[in-house]
Order: structure tokens, then C-alpha cells, then sequence
């Protein structure tokens, strides 16, 4: 027991600090979006959380409001496209 168990629990040990590491390293990772020329553009952490939405003046249409929203969703799609390129893989154990 005590030659499989030791082996079992360094592997855990091991793929914790793996998983350490991981974190830390998408805390460092931003992903950017941007619609529309750059209209609206969003950035978002490693987390996936969005950090900063920027619209410009000129994009925004009272009469247009799903016009508006469209690009929102356009600009925050293409940040998460940048944030997964971005992302390293699980590791295989």
C-alpha cells in the first residue's frame, strides 16, 4: 500500500500545483474585442469576467438600440474568440 499510495498522492501534489500555475497565468490574460471598427470594443480577464466596454459617441442611435446591442454581442464574441487563442491547454495526466 504504501508504494501506490505514495505515487497516487505525488501525482496529486503535482497536478495541484499544476493547476496553480494555470490559474495564475489566466489571471494575466486579457482578451479584446471589437465591433464595428472599433464602435464598441470590450476586454476581458483570463476569467472570462469583462473588465472594460468602451462605445463611442457616434455609434450610439436612440431609434437603433438593437443595432447597438448587436454590436456589443459581436465585440464580447470576438474577445472570448482572443481569450481562448490566448489560454493554455489542460494538461494531459
Amino acid at each position: 500500500m504504501g508504494t501506490g499510495f505514495s505515487k497516487k498522492k505525488k501525482e496529486a501534489k503535482l497536478m495541484q500545483q499544476q493547476f496553480s500555475q494555470m490559474q495564475e497565468q489566466m489571471s494575466l490574460i486579457e482578451g479584446k474585442g471589437s465591433a464595428a471598427n472599433g464602435l464598441v470594443t470590450i476586454t476581458l480577464t483570463g476569467e472570462g469576467d469583462m473588465k472594460a466596454i468602451t462605445i463611442k459617441p457616434e455609434c450610439v442611435d436612440p431609434e437603433d438600440v438593437g443595432g447597438l446591442e448587436l454590436l456589443i454581442k459581436t465585440a464580447h464574441a470576438e474577445a472570448q474568440k482572443h481569450l481562448k487563442e490566448q489560454t493554455p491547454s489542460m494538461p494531459k495526466w
